[in-house]
This record gives structure tokens, sequence and C-alpha cells, in this order.
């Protein structure tokens, strides 16, 4: 049996980022791992969250699965700091024990969460072909080099990453929640072999 932390990394911004999308998201997702026998534990950062609790629930999992819009190319802010206080409070017991230099090893090598993996999921407004096209604005680079801040972040505690998933077109007048909780449900499968 898995044991799961979604982590949900909405800010909202009224009237512009209430949050409902990321919310049906993360419900997904909790419905899938709980229909597969998975055990659940979530944290939705707006609703505050205390650095040890989350350390324990870190500990605990083995899969993070990262619920999150990009705000100006990058996680909100709040989830931004959600990311360094966790990832850093947990400097020598949950997270890492040092930069792997210290050991004779490469940097980067010092993670604690070398059998944990994480799954990222973005919501963007942007199309999906602005990735992968050298032409698009994002000048060629995939949806994982485009957030390659954060799979470092886990790199370096260790954590393996899984197939990323993103939304797109999320204000666009075509936009189907059915769309993306169907194609989330999809990712997830293939992700965990249901």
């Amino acid at each position: 049996m898995k044991r799961i932390l979604l982590l949900n990394l909405h800010q909202k911004y009224e009237g512009f980022a209430n949050g409902n999308l990321t919310r049906d998201l993360v419900t997904e997702a909790r419905s899938f791992f709980l229909s597969h026998g998975c055990s659940v534990k979530e944290t939705v950062i707006e609703e505050g969250y205390d650095v040890a609790e989350e350390l324990e629930k870190f500990q605990w999992a083995d899969v993070f699965f990262v619920q999150s819009p990009v705000y100006w190319m990058g996680l909100p802010w709040l989830g931004k700091k959600y990311i360094d206080e966790v990832l850093s409070g947990g400097n020598g017991t949950v997270t890492f024990v040092n930069d792997g230099l210290a050991n004779g090893g490469a940097y980067g090598s010092g993670g604690l969460m070398k059998e944990k993996h994480y799954m990222l999921s973005f919501t963007y407004n942007c199309p999906p072909s602005e990735f992968d096209n050298p032409q698009g604005f994002f000048e060629g680079l995939s949806l994982d080099q485009a957030n390659i801040a954060l799979h470092k972040a886990f790199q370096f505690c260790g954590a393996k990453p899984m197939m990323s998933y993103s939304v797109h077109n999320v204000y666009g007048s075509n936009f189907s929640i059915n769309a993306a909780l169907e194609g989330l449900r999809a990712r997830l499968a293939e992700n965990f072999g249901a």
C-alpha cells in the first residue's frame, strides 16, 4: 500500500485565481488514490501549516503529489515559501543531510528521500503548444524543463520524479474541467500502474 501526501500549493487572488481548479484536481487525485487502496494525507497551504507537522508527513509518505498553478512562470510565492521552509526544516532529519560534497560525493547527493517519489501537476493559462516548441514562448523547453527549480529541489533531497501532468488554457472559452480531470486520471494510472 502506498502512502500519498497531497500538496495543494494554490494561492488565492480574489476574482482571478480562486483555487477551484486546483481543488478539483486534488479531489480527483485523492479519489484515485483512495480507490486504489492508498493511505492519503493532505496539506492545503492556504489553510496554514506547521513545518514540524509537514516534515512528519514527508517522512511518512512514499509519494508526494504536488498540485499548483503556475504564476509568472513559477510557483505562487506561498508555495515557494512552503517548499523552502519545509525542505530546509528537514535538514539532517527528513529531507537531506548535506549537499553531498561533504561526504566526498557529487553535489546534490546528500538527500534522505532516496526511496520516495514525487509527481508534479500544474495549471497554466498558456496552450500546450508553447512547450517543446523552439518558436514557442518557452523557447523549446519541455514542461519539466520549464519547472526545473522544483524538480531540482526534490532531486536535492533524493526523491525521484514520476511523469508530470499539466492543464492548459484554463481561462479559455473551450476549457473543459471534465477533460482536465480525465487527463489527470489517465496520467495517475500511467504513473501508478492502475
